[in-house]
């Protein structure tokens, strides 16, 4: 079977896409690939049909596929397996019984595609069970953020490269050198991209790009005088464009107020999307949007792995941290080739709060030290301890006590985990956990109790994770009379000590000094797109990405 063959019978489609026949055939060469493809360009197709063709290979039958989106990991399976492909996921919530199904699945039944989260990769025996499965090709998905010149690094992509022998003798890798790496990104300037291929060992890397060109997006920046004119032309594009919309804002306050300003200005329900809300809750707007044309405000939290084709409008109301940030989200407007608009609005004191977003993300060094002390006197570790032990912080209190500023101290703890003296995890998220309080005799007869106990042991002796389907209901008697202890599924800020905690700290440039210098190029690089005089908004964006557009002065 050919790939247009596959493409036809699996998918329905009788012809491929810009540069995915390209990629095909380079992944099925055997080679490293590095593929960028713009939003909604066809990624997955990419991987998918040569795991297809592959799949008489009992040796190498499966695709590793890393991506850090838990919902995309789902949505792909599902749509797998509605096409009669085996597809899994294992992703963080899954309880240990289900994560051993699902890699068995992989071992020993017909199963072609597994999904996993980066941070799975921290997971030493996870790693054990990789080795193995007749892995064939490692798909790694968002590779920009395994770059630190990329707008959106995530340490734990720093593991991926480690999977695959790069010396057979060292026997230290996963899986064989020989199996080759496809990496997927929308966004990577020429440096990124050199990066990726490093940080990924590849070796012979092969670069394909498509065009970032999009026919049918037309990108505008509004200037307005102040916020209030920012406000009134939000409002006034929004009444003018018919179909889905997406506003981009900075904060989750502000993605409740605008919502509910919208609402009443525009005389309709305007939804509001962000990080802070319960998974139900956003999976409940998310679905509800997908089936409108409405609008949804949102932080980034917002729209990867989104796949609606009829968004007819993207608007920045602040202003992104880069280019790249920028290109991606305004690129989730038009995919289904129709015209559609991509909308920065710019105010003079945008250029104000871009200094201010620079102090936050890198107070100075001695702020950065001040953080790691107050963070150990509040969590009581002593000085020589700590070593590989994992606090919940609560921030709240923490800034509270400690008199600390809540943004500089956030970012002070990302720089400390860069640095490699903590593991810093923001959000990290919590299944749900029981504990049954009183003896065994009392809720013996219990039906909801029997079936925890034919699941779960130590339930009488402390709180174990259960998994989704087991928690309570509301009316459950035996949470109400506290027969049991129940905590719902949450997240918390944790603070994991990678080394004894230290007398002095010293932060090293490449955790500090040169992060910051990236982090202020990417943000005079939109500053200086936004302030542009320049009608066609897109060249400059395209210029950027291939490395001649140098950013403005801060």
């Amino acid at each position: 079977m050919t790939p247009l063959e596959a493409l036809k019978q699996y998918y329905g489609y009788t012809s491929f896409r810009s540069v995915q026949e390209e990629v095909i055939a380079s992944v099925m060469a055997g080679k490293d690939t590095l593929a960028l493809m713009p939003t909604g360009g066809g990624k997955s197709l990419c991987f998918q049909i040569p795991t297809l063709l592959r799949q008489g290979d009992e040796a190498h039958r499966l695709t590793l596929v890393i991506t850090p989106l838990i919902a995309l990991m789902k949505d792909q399976v599902e749509a797998l397996r509605k096409r009669d492909i085996r597809a899994v996921a294992v992703y963080s919530g899954m309880s240990d019984q289900k994560q051993k199904i699902a890699l068995d699945n992989c071992l020993y039944g017909p199963y072609l595609f597994l999904y996993c989260s980066p941070e799975r990769l921290q997971s030493e025996t996870f790693r054990k069970r990789l080795a193995l499965l007749p892995i064939g090709l490692i798909v790694v998905d968002e590779a920009h953020c395994i770059s630190e010149w990329g707008y959106d690094f995530r340490p734990s992509y720093l593991e991926i490269g480690a999977l695959r022998e790069t010396d057979s003798t060292a026997n230290t890798g996963v899986v064989p050198d020989t199996v080759p790496i496809l990496a997927l990104t929308a966004t990577a300037t020429p440096e990124v991209a050199q990066d990726i291929m490093a940080r990924l060992h590849f070796h012979s890397g092969q670069l394909i790009q498509a065009s970032f060109h999009r026919e049918n997006l037309r990108y505008v920046v509004r200037h307005v005088p102040d916020m209030a004119a920012k406000d009134r032309q939000l409002a006034h594009i929004l009444s003018r464009v018919e179909g889905a919309k997406i506003v981009y804002v900075r904060n989750r306050k502000r993605a409740e107020e605008l919502a509910q300003w919208l609402s009443g200005c525009l005389h309709t329900d305007t939804l509001f999307y962000h990080a802070g809300l319960d998974p139900l809750e956003r999976a409940k707007r998310q679905e509800t949007w997908m089936k409108s044309t409405g609008t949804i405000v949102a932080t980034n939290a917002f729209g990867m792995g989104i796949d609606k084709a009829d968004v007819r409008l993207v608007i920045h109301y602040d202003l992104p941290d880069s280019i790249e940030a920028y290109f991606q989200e305004a690129g989730r407007a038009g995919r289904d080739s129709l015209t559609a608009y991509a909308v920065l609005l710019y105010a003079p004191e945008d250029n104000v709060k871009v200094h201010k977003r620079v102090r936050d993300n890198y107070p100075p060094k001695e702020f950065v030290i001040e953080t790691y002390h107050k963070m150990a006197d509040f969590l009581t570790v002593g000085a020589g301890s700590g070593l590989g032990h994992s606090f919940i912080l609560h921030m709240d209190d923490f800034i509270r006590v400690m008199h600390l500023p809540l943004l500089p101290a956030i970012s002070a703890l990302h720089i400390l985990d860069y640095a490699g003296y903590i593991r810093f995890e923001e959000e990290r998220e919590t299944p749900p956990r029981l504990r049954i309080n009183v003896e065994p005799y009392v809720v013996r007869n219990d039906p909801y109790i029997e079936k925890l106990l034919r699941k779960y042991t130590g339930l009488f002796t402390d709180l174990q994770y259960i998994a989704d389907e087991d928690v309570p209901s509301d009316d459950n008697l035996l949470v109400a009379t506290k027969a049991v202890t129940f905590l719902p599924r949450a997240k918390h800020a944790v603070v994991t000590f990678l080394m004894e905690r230290q007398t002095d700290i010293y932060l090293p440039p490449q955790a500090y000094d040169e992060l910051a210098t990236r982090y202020v190029r990417r943000l005079s690089a939109m500053l200086r797109y936004a302030e542009s005089d320049e009608k066609d908004k897109e060249a400059l964006l395209l210029n950027y990405f291939a490395g001649n557009f140098p950013p403005a002065d801060l």
